[in-house]
């Protein structure tokens, strides 16, 4: 398993990996013969690596074929076993293995290297080895497949007033402009700002959603300014017929 943070999901990414597996013995080089020795063809399959058995039951003679217990289906014997590996070819130990991760991945992905799993027995095919994808959440960008949300909180000011914002992408930061009267829960849809698609199709977009702060707590001056704003007409009645049917519809797409 390897942990990528989203920038490193989001741009791909090479990574040393230390893999604990069996690789081909270094006394013996994978063959299993001490100072190599020779093979000798097996005495129990005669080479062929299985062994035929038949069987009288009552239907009859019952033949089957099964993997040679000596030789484990290799057809041949070690003559004098390698010591530091029994004869396997193979023993257990570490190793560092870099690995490219492309852009786009996401969590519980699994990544096939070819070649690069346990060693084969007695210099057989090599395994692969399977790496699994866990993403880091990010402290404040969240994924939706190849999309990015960000979740931006205004005060009332800058709301109503409008203002530039500084915004995390996973590049780096970009300004944002909100605009003056922009309403609670507006979507702002950065293009081009999300995840590579995996597949090399396209990439997802950042989506800047909208809220307003609202403080617990205010002085008295800030009091009497927000008691003065109760009278002025800007600040009466709510939303058109429009702008309702749009709230609406705004808030289907996240239910």
């Amino acid at each position: 398993k390897v942990t990528l943070n989203l920038e490193e999901v989001a741009n791909g990414v090479e990574k040393k990996l230390k893999v604990k597996k069996y690789v081909a013995c270094d006394h013996c080089h994978g063959t299993g013969a001490q100072g190599g020795s020779s093979h000798s063809t097996c005495s129990t399959c005669r080479g062929s690596g299985h062994v035929t058995r038949v069987q009288n039951t009552l239907l009859g003679q019952m033949q089957t074929t099964a993997t040679c217990p000596t030789c484990h289906g290799e057809g041949q014997s070690i003559t004098n076993k390698c010591n530091h590996c029994a004869g396997e070819g193979v023993i257990r130990d570490e190793e560092v293995i870099n690995i490219n991760i492309p852009a786009g991945v996401g969590e519980g992905m699994q990544l096939n290297v070819s070649g690069k799993g346990n060693a084969g027995r007695r210099s057989g095919v090599n395994g692969d080895l399977l790496v699994v994808i866990h993403e880091d959440d990010h402290p404040e960008l969240i994924r939706d497949n190849n999309n990015l949300i960000y979740n931006l909180f205004l005060s009332f000011p800058e709301i109503t007033l409008g203002t530039t914002k500084e915004i995390p992408t996973v590049e780096g930061k970009v300004k944002v402009k909100i605009d003056a009267g922009s309403q609670p829960e507006k979507i702002l849809r950065l293009r081009g700002k999300g995840i590579p698609d995996v597949n090399g199709y396209g990439r997802g977009d950042l989506l800047v959603r909208i809220h307003v702060w609202i403080p617990k707590k205010l002085s008295s001056e800030e009091k009497r300014i927000l008691e003065k704003l109760l009278d002025s007409p800007g600040f009466q009645g709510g939303p058109s017929d429009s702008e309702k049917s749009f709230f609406e519809k705004m808030k289907n797409m996240f239910e």
